[in-house]
């Protein structure tokens, strides 16, 4: 069924129909409406699940771990501070292997204060073990919440699904909204491989040493390794609702000597920015990154075959270095890179800035 919803409402619908048995959140500007419309559905009886409000961010994150290392699905939601208050609790659920899924509307980062958006504060959690997914419009935020819960429940880690502040959670766009029938020959029912309410067992034990080295290699392994269970996720999605997806799609690279490299939303205007470039006689083409973490290296690696020159455009930065995509990208490819920052705070990342950044090259424009 196809509808006319905005970013947030179609992650809302989504989550919905994975049927979370927990849902906690804390309202946060510009996440809120996906909870509001979350509780709405556990109000009218659209949705079986508890939804627990919240002081904090860090008590919706807690609860969350809570329900999933009982062996319940459980989702939440949040953006900007909200997301960085709950950052230790990040480490501790990556390491204790729960596979929390949770919506992010990124925003940028204070000081000062800023309603807008950028990915500092998504890509600033690039550390902390989880997986990170990123929609470049509403209709990938719709279909990326059952995606990751499938890969995150096989792989026993958590994911973030990013989208981009007010650009997609905002704005209202055709959307062809699965069926409940659909997610359910998708997604199974959430079997953990280990739950506090089965055998007695201990979650975040203090091992020695060694057994810490171990469990931080096979973490490291594992996310290596979900690859292969992202690729495969992505083809039974396909099989359900033919949309196709992958970890590192191309567009427009068969003659391309050039290419742009971008997350979220930001795909969708380097597109535009390449057909124009292309009518100037310029051959240009796009790599749009869905998945950050794991880094589809090698997918990446593929795709930029017969390039000359990568042209990286971001929406975070690391300070004293550079962009944080620019710096993956840089360490994966063999041929000359540039990076471009976008936009921080909501900037306008306009065509004619692509377009100046093709031609001239500078980081900051």
């Amino acid at each position: 069924m196809r509808r006319i919803v905005t970013g947030t409402e179609a992650t809302a619908i989504a989550a919905k129909l994975c049927k979370p048995k927990v849902i906690s959140a804390y309202p946060i500007t510009p996440q809120t409406y996906i909870i509001e419309k979350l509780a709405e559905y556990v109000s009218n009886g659209e949705l079986n699940a508890r939804y627990i409000s919240t002081d904090s961010e860090l008590s919706s994150i807690g609860i969350v771990a809570g329900a999933v290392a009982e062996g319940v699905r459980a989702f939440t939601a949040t953006a900007s501070h909200g997301l960085v208050f709950m950052h230790e609790a990040l480490h501790w659920i990556a390491g204790g292997r729960l596979p929390v899924v949770m919506a992010v509307a990124t925003r940028g980062l204070g000081a000062p204060w800023i309603l807008m958006c950028d990915m500092q504060d998504a890509l600033s959690q690039r550390d902390t073990g989880w997986m990170m997914l990123f929609a470049s419009n509403a209709q990938e935020a719709h279909d990326f919440i059952p995606i990751a819960y499938k890969v995150a429940e096989e792989v026993h880690i958590p994911c973030m699904v990013c989208m981009d502040g007010f650009l997609i959670s905002h704005t209202a766009e055709p959307v062809d909204l699965i069926s409940q029938e659909a997610v359910d020959s998708f997604l199974p029912e959430f079997s953990p491989k280990l739950s506090l309410s089965d055998e007695p067992s201990t979650l975040w034990p203090i091992p020695e040493p060694d057994t810490y080295y171990l469990i931080k290699k096979d973490l490291f392994e594992d996310h290596k390794n979900a690859l292969y269970i992202w690729k495969k996720a992505f083809r039974e999605w396909q099989s359900v609702t033919k949309r196709k997806y992958d970890v590192c799609c191309g567009h427009m690279l068969e003659d391309a000597k050039t290419a742009f490299v971008s997350l979220g939303a930001t795909v969708e205007t380097a597109l535009e920015a390449a057909r124009r470039l292309r009518k100037k006689g310029e051959k240009v083409g796009v790599i749009g990154i869905k998945l950050f973490r794991p880094f589809p290296e090698s997918d990446l690696k593929e795709l930029s075959k017969g390039i000359e020159e990568l042209l990286v455009i971001d929406k975070a930065v690391s300070m004293g270095k550079s962009g944080i995509l620019f710096q993956e990208v840089k360490s994966t490819v063999d041929i000359p890179v540039r990076g471009f920052i976008g936009s921080m705070g909501g900037k306008d990342l306009t065509v004619e800035r692509i377009e100046r950044f093709f031609y001239e090259g500078k980081m900051w424009i």
